[in-house]
């Protein structure tokens, strides 16, 4: 049966401190996104953006103390997590577009609505930060944290997501992560592999390793795909690189080990910066990955 896949545009940068990631579902629409997944034998439907207002408009302190523009963040995840929770009743697979990490807090409060999800996280950083432990404020380094209830976000309804644990989450490629935010990983049950990990035992081991965390018990599989996990060289275009990432060739081997689990049931491309990128190269390596992820192969 043809996979549906509903694209939902989330062009926010609330929760970064670079400007112009909030123009990354265009940059990612304009690469080909939609002839891409068609290629992986999908049949996608653009849903177009949410409503964002410019973040020029609003005041970046007027919510919680060391959460910049929460309470924007709130109101785009919010709309996020209905867009995706409807997509999924409607039984087509959401795919995400960002806009800065923050918006994964809508994704996984909307696919964990109705279900019981796991989560494979591929990102260079840990975003399990809080308000109080945040070095900056910024709320893009706090979306996992948000979802599980760590801390300040125990009990925040809009942000946690209800059928997500941590004995279900797996973080892949870490390489940077704050002193505090390390030991509140350690103090998890979330399950970490860094760079180190996929240097000695390969990215298919370690990503076969993940996908079995966040399938154990669960009815599914949310995938947060930050583009920064890879190394800058191959992907230049995002606010927050580190040197050290995953190479093209072994993003592409994860994404197609998901594809082959067939447990993936929400998706988000998260931190495409136009504006940083060099001939929109990182918004297309979002469209191919997207393809992989959803099935396309060699032969």
């Amino acid at each position: 049966m043809e996979r549906n896949v509903r694209i939902l545009g989330a062009p926010t940068d609330y929760g970064a401190n670079r400007r112009g990631v909030d123009m990354g579902p265009s940059a990612i629409r304009y690469a080909g996104l939609a002839e891409e997944l068609e290629s992986a034998g999908v049949s996608p439907t653009d849903a177009g953006d949410l409503a964002v207002p410019h973040h020029a408009t609003r005041d970046a302190d007027a919510g919680a103390a060391n959460a910049k523009h929460v309470q924007e963040v709130e109101e785009v995840t919010t709309s996020l997590a209905d867009a995706v929770s409807t997509a999924l009743a409607e039984g087509t697979t959401p795919l995400a577009l960002g806009g800065d990490h923050s918006i994964a807090i809508g994704s996984l409060v909307g696919s964990a609505r109705d279900a019981d999800i796991g989560v494979i996280w591929f990102d260079a950083h840990g975003d399990f930060n809080t308000p109080s432990t945040s070095p900056s404020g910024n709320v893009h380094g706090m979306p996992l944290a948000a979802a599980l209830g760590v801390g300040d976000f125990a009990g925040v309804e809009w942000a946690n997501a209800a059928g997500l644990k941590e004995e279900n989450v797996a973080i892949v490629g870490l390489r940077s992560v704050d002193g505090v935010e390390a030991e509140a990983i350690r103090d998890s049950d979330v399950t970490v592999y860094t760079m180190s990990d996929i240097d000695e035992r390969g990215v298919t081991e370690v990503t076969n390793d993940a996908l079995d965390v966040a399938t154990a018990g669960t009815d599914g599989i949310h995938v947060s795909l930050d583009l920064d996990w890879l190394d800058p060289r191959e992907a230049p275009g995002v606010g927050t690189p580190v040197r050290g990432g995953v190479t093209y060739r072994e993003a592409h081997a994860a994404m197609e080990l998901v594809a082959r689990s067939e447990a993936m049931r929400s998706f988000e491309l998260v931190e495409v910066n136009p504006i940083l990128d060099q001939h929109n190269e990182t918004a297309t390596l979002a469209t191919e990955l997207a393809a992989s992820a959803l099935g396309k192969r060699i032969l």
